[in-house]
């Protein structure tokens, strides 16, 4: 080796690993054992008797499931080679998943609940043996009723747009107790607020009416104002919304809607900037739902399992899912939902491990450190807008000029009227370069669209090292435009074509599926070929 060192080039080299790895039914090789299972004592035995023999026939397979016989070295070469296939957040700068708020979660927290007590945790448990899970879930039930100025809470909804789902069927549940669930018939959403608002009201029933932001750039009042009538049920909004853009006029929408007697849902999603400085209550709202899976540095665990916490006023928490923990004394006990509740949204009393992470995050970082860190992230967020603006052909439309939150929903038209280089293109050119880079809800409101979320995780020379890959790939597309529109080059998958995701026919989602459809196995009409064609 020759000293100095060679100074990396930036942006950094980058080549995924590729391993041509199988799928892990196609591992099996019969006898293999991962873990050889101690034989049942003689005592147990005698003890416990054939506990097969009391199961109903109806309940007994009559062939063993048709899992894979592999050796535990195998499993453990085989997951390590997915893992080295894989880009996440504890590899790359993982800032380009914007509306994810995609935080480094501390390892400590994983330990914490790794440990028995809580990993073999069953949600129907005698709440007499689970007293500390119960304890730290009801803490942090009030630490959150804190945080957004609510009177209750409740972590049942098993994720983000379950918890959206949530506050509408409360606010369902209340215009009902009023006898004026059918004249309310109409939910109020911005078209930059979390498209689960609009779906999970369209879901429940409701007429959804969406406000466009007004000449400024922000959601517009007016539009608002013009939308209410007594058939109003809600509005439901987040804020920042999407792009980004706070709204200085939320407690106004909030006033307006409770004028006609509609109530006022807020989804916190985007809360990672506003933590500590805002409060959903303090500006009247009724309901909302922050993700401990995004703001609260738990895990996204790759789609699930995620929670959602849902804060309510004083006159809706009688509307709050169950089963309730109360607090009588030193004890805590589990009551089930009363006769005004929307009852069980999901089993159990939330996503037990993720409350604990949250609740680790929160008390680790006190009240003053939860402010800090959402000054941090619009620091970095606004950092980096004025790094990415520096790009010619990127553009962060709508309130030109104005500070953002805690993301930015950025625009290539530009870029694209120049080269015609599109968004996803330059997308998957990023992943050359190891990182992630997200554009946006479908349909694309914003031309040629990138939505970037640097929280308060990452330093400023990452925050650079980011910035420089989309500066380069962005020269690629006005110098060498082939090398961007034939990317990835440095990937395990080269290139993916839509016509296999388009086409429901060719859909196998498990490997059961998978044979039966493109090998006749357990099927009367035959195999499907390879090429998709009937056989």
């Amino acid at each position: 080796m020759s000293l100095p060192v060679t100074p990396k080039p930036s942006p950094r080299r980058f080549h995924q690993a590729r391993w041509d790895e199988p799928i892990v039914f196609e591992l099996h090789s019969a006898g293999e054992r991962g873990i050889a299972v101690t034989p049942i004592e003689s005592g147990v035995r005698d003890a416990v008797g054939d506990v097969v023999a009391a199961l109903p026939d109806s309940l007994r397979r009559t062939t063993p499931p048709r899992l894979p016989e592999i050796g535990q070295m195998r499993v453990l070469k085989h997951y390590l080679r997915l893992s080295q296939e894989t880009l996440g957040s504890d590899l790359n700068v993982d800032i380009g998943q914007g509306t994810c708020t995609i935080k480094y979660s501390p390892k400590i927290n994983d330990q914490l609940i790794e440990v028995p007590q809580l990993r073999e945790l069953h949600p129907l448990q005698n709440p007499a043996d689970v007293q500390g899970a119960l304890e730290i879930t009801w803490r942090l039930e009030r630490l959150m009723a804190e945080i957004s100025g609510m009177h209750a809470v409740s972590f049942q909804a098993p994720g983000g747009s379950a918890g959206i789902w949530t506050n509408i069927a409360m606010i369902r549940a209340y215009h009902a107790s009023r006898g004026e669930a059918d004249q309310r018939d109409e939910v109020i959403t911005t078209i930059f607020s979390h498209p689960s608002n609009a779906a999970a009201a369209k879901v429940a029933g409701y007429k959804v009416i969406t406000v466009y932001p007004d000449a400024d750039g922000y959601p517009d009042l007016a539009a608002m104002k013009a939308a209410l009538s007594e058939r109003t049920a809600a509005i439901m909004v987040t804020n920042p919304e999407d792009t980004g853009i706070y709204n200085p006029a939320v407690e106004e929408w909030v006033d307006a809607a409770h004028a006609v007697g509609a109530l006022a849902s807020y989804d916190q999603a985007n809360a990672a900037g506003i933590l500590g400085i805002t409060r959903a209550r303090d500006a009247g709202f009724d309901v909302c739902q922050f993700n401990l899976h995004k703001t609260f540095s738990a895990p996204h665990g790759s789609g699930g399992p995620a929670a959602a916490a849902n804060a309510a006023s004083e006159a809706l928490a009688p509307f709050l899912p169950g089963p309730r923990i109360v607090r009588d004394g030193d004890a805590f006990t589990v009551h089930e939902p009363g006769e005004q509740s929307i009852g069980h949204v999901a089993p159990g009393f939330g996503v037990v491990l993720h409350v604990v992470r949250a609740y680790a995050w929160i008390m680790a970082l006190g009240a003053e450190g939860l402010r800090t860190a959402s000054e941090i992230a619009v620091l970095n967020n606004n950092y980096l807008m004025s790094r990415v603006l520096q790009i010619p052909g990127a553009s962060a439309p709508y309130a030109t000029g104005r500070r953002r939150i805690e993301q930015v929903r950025y625009s290539w038209q530009e870029l694209f009227e120049q080269t015609g280089i599109t968004s996803e293109e330059i997308g998957i050119r990023m992943a050359d370069f190891g990182f992630h880079y997200w554009t946006s809800h479908h349909p694309y409101v914003v031309p040629q669209p990138f939505t970037l979320e640097p929280t308060e995780c990452y330093s400023k020379a990452e925050i650079d090292e980011y910035v420089a890959a989309l500066a380069e790939v962005a020269r690629e597309a006005r110098e060498t435009p082939e090398v961007v529109r034939t990317a990835p080059h440095n990937q395990t998958v080269h290139h993916t074509h839509h016509d296999d995701l388009d086409d429901p026919e060719r859909w196998a989602i498990t490997w059961r599926a998978y044979r039966r459809k493109y090998f006749g196995e357990g099927s009367a009409s035959g195999a499907m070929a390879a090429d998709g064609s009937a056989a």
